[in-house]
Parts: C-alpha cells; sequence; structure tokens
C-alpha cells in the first residue's frame, strides 16, 4: 500500500534537519521559559544568516551557552565572551554574543515582574480575528511583521532587550506558536482534517482563551 504523501510548508525543502524541526517544532505553542529564551536568542544570532545555518550550530550554541539557562548566562563575564569568540561551533559575532548575556539580564527581570518569560510573551498572541483569512506561501512572503510583533519589539527594547527588532520577534512568535503560519495545505497546520491531521502527528487546534495582545 502507498503511504499518502506529506504535504509541507515550502521553506523547509528537503534538508532532513530542516523537515524535522518544521514537523516537530516549529509552530508548536511553547511556554517553557529555557525554550522562549533560547529561541529568541537564536533568531538574533540568525540575523542576516539563515535559519537553517543556525539550526545546524544549535547544539553548539547549546553547549556554549550553558543550554540556555537564564541565570547562568547572566552571570557570564568578559572570560567568557572571549571564550565564546573563540568557538568555532558558533557564530563568533561580539555583539550578538553579549546581546545574549544582556537579554538572559533583562529576562531575570522580566520573570521578576511577570512571573515568567512565558506570562509575559502570551500577552501578545494575535486575536484570530486579526490573523489573514487564508495563510498561503504568497501571504508569508509578504508578512515579516505584524501589528503584535512590532509593538512586542518596541516593548522589548524599551526594557533593555538587543537584536529584537519587529522581524526577527515576529520569526520567534512563528516558531513559538504565537501565531500559526503553517500554510492552509500543510498537513501540521492544524487547519486538515482530522485524519490527515491524525496521519501528520498533529490534530486541529483549540484555541485556549487568552488577554488580548497589547496594542501600543
Amino acid at each position: 500500500m502507498t503511504r499518502p504523501e506529506t504535504n509541507r510548508c515550502w521553506w523547509c525543502g528537503s534538508d532532513p534537519l530542516y523537515v524535522e524541526y518544521h514537523d516537530t517544532e516549529w509552530g508548536k505553542p511553547v511556554t517553557d521559559d529555557r525554550r522562549l529564551f533560547e529561541k529568541v536568542c537564536l533568531e538574533g544570532f540568525q540575523a542576516g544568516l539563515s535559519w537553517l545555518t543556525i539550526l545546524r550550530k544549535r547544539e553548539n550554541f547549546r553547549r556554549a551557552f550553558a543550554n540556555f539557562d537564564i541565570d547562568r548566562v547572566a552571570r557570564y563575564t568578559a572570560r567568557d565572551i572571549t571564550r565564546l569568540l573563540g568557538d568555532a561551533g558558533i557564530v563568533r559575532h561580539r555583539g550578538k554574543i553579549e546581546s545574549t548575556i544582556n537579554n538572559a539580564q533583562r529576562a531575570i527581570e522580566l520573570r521578576e515582574e511577570c512571573g515568567s518569560l512565558s506570562n509575559y510573551f502570551w500577552r501578545w498572541e494575535p486575536d484570530p480575528e486579526s490573523r489573514p483569512r487564508r495563510i498561503t506561501r504568497e501571504a508569508l512572503k509578504g508578512m515579516a511583521t505584524s501589528p503584535e510583533s512590532t509593538a512586542l519589539s518596541k516593548d522589548l527594547r524599551k526594557r533593555g532587550w538587543t537584536f529584537v527588532g519587529p522581524t526577527t520577534i515576529y520569526a520567534f512568535m512563528q516558531a513559538m506558536g504565537l501565531v500559526n503560519d503553517h500554510v492552509e495545505d500543510c498537513d501540521f497546520s492544524g487547519r486538515t482534517t482530522p485524519r490527515t491531521a491524525g496521519r501528520a502527528g498533529t490534530r486541529p487546534r483549540t484555541r485556549s482563551p487568552r488577554s488580548a495582545a497589547p496594542r501600543r
């Protein structure tokens, strides 16, 4: 019996690592603070590069940054910066390395204020009515930011975070499931039929009530 072909978003191509990332991670709602912090940092490192480049180095980044333990990274010193600049397994960009340490310190402040990074970031989940009615390749190519990513970026920068521009933050929101930007015919979108979604290892989403995203 021929196994049905799995439909995916076009951007993951055929690279096995990228396909696995698409199928098992991208767009699935994340509430774990460590994973949220890791992702916002890696999106900063990705600026000017491809995400696949960062994905291939992700385990090296995890080793270099103490598995993105917020409290440990916040205590990094000049000696750690020198160590990281000599680590060929990561992106050796002084500004991005220093940004990660700074953002860990800001994350602790945010955690103390809001209880968790999850509590803070999920406040910015868009109202479903504000989202495009159809998520297509053409729609996504013209949607590098959103009002919510622009507002979240502005709020983070006001709090002292760096490398968190609106485009970077929108990519973060896509990956962490704050928005569902799998294209409409992707089997992992949650918009497919239950039978197809079950084959792909997902199911149609039911959205739990959340506070409306702040408007600035």
